[in-house]
């Protein structure tokens, strides 16, 4: 079992990973998960899509050898106590008795003193070896990676969406928490023929990933494909390598493209909402009945 690029550390911590993570997101078939760990994929992101067949794997994983796998279990758990029984039925759906990871997702703002003292409790049981917390509010990053008790963060970072290098990387402590970002396609956008300028190349999603895990900052990043076409084109990352300069300029490129035209569709869908209920407010029942 090997992995082509490098192990790494997760932060501060002592948990070393494959770089390409790989999450239950998108239905990956149990099969496919397990070859992708004896690829030397051992981060496995046990997240809020849980699939019987994903599960499972991570089942006969864990039989067969626990210590090569570096578990991730997320809980979007709002109350102390409700942090300890989402972790439990976690890892009895898994037949587990610890993650490597408690994910304590989806805080744009940092959690209550109750929440990190819940997830902590859970380490020192040995529930979980380590906190990790999820957020999409960048300036909140920095608070986060001050507390003792957040040992790694997950944020979103690609292409299109750069900004932590300028709004969370800066600003993190030294040792920093360990780095695991997502979403690496920008859900896709950056496959998109319609956001590559004329001339230039359709990225692959190796390309997004290696761009992704060229940044120094970023210890680990997630795929979460479909079907096994999909994990063998993230798995191509892993021979590929680190971008060049030049590639990573040109996803550069691509990725402000991506991000102009979604910002302009989002504009234009918020116009064609106020019209509607523009509309609605005068009584017609459709776009066809406006006056000429």
């Amino acid at each position: 079992m090997t992995c082509s690029w490098t192990p790494v550390r997760l932060g501060r911590t002592d948990l070393t990973v494959c770089p390409l993570g790989i999450a239950a997101a998108y239905g990956l078939s149990g099969r496919d998960v397990e070859r992708a760990h004896e690829r030397g994929v051992n981060l496995i992101y046990w997240g809020s899509s849980r699939t019987r067949d994903f599960g499972q794997a991570v089942k006969r994983i864990g039989d067969r050898d626990r210590a090569s796998m570096t578990l991730v279990i997320q809980t979007y758990a709002r109350s102390a106590s409700g942090v300890g029984k989402s972790l439990d039925k976690a890892l009895r759906a898994l037949s587990l008795d610890h993650t490597d990871v408690l994910l304590l997702g989806w805080w744009n703002l940092p959690p209550q003193e109750h929440i990190l003292d819940a997830a902590a409790e859970q380490v020192r049981l040995g529930r979980a070896r380590s906190v990790m917390v999820s957020c999409h509010h960048r300036p909140t990053f920095k608070k986060l990676a001050a507390d003792p008790r957040v040992d790694h963060l997950m944020l979103r970072y690609n292409a299109a969406h750069p900004g932590a290098d300028r709004d969370v990387f800066p600003h993190l402590p030294d040792p920093r928490p360990g780095i695991v970002a997502y979403t690496a396609t920008s859900w896709g956008q950056l496959l998109d023929r319609a956001n590559v300028p004329v001339g230039e190349e359709i990225p692959t999603g190796s390309d997004c990933y290696r761009f992704v895990l060229s940044n120094p900052n970023i210890d680990a990043c997630y795929t979460a494909p479909k079907n096994g076409d999909q994990l063998d084109e993230a798995l191509r990352a892993l021979d590929r390598g680190p971008l060049s300069e030049d590639e990573l300029a040109w996803m550069r490129r691509i990725g402000v493209v991506a991000r102009d035209r979604a910002q302009l569709q989002a504009r234009g869908i918020g116009i064609a909402d106020r019209l509607v209920n523009l509309v609605s407010g005068f009584g017609f029942r459709s776009t066809s009945q406006l006056p000429g």
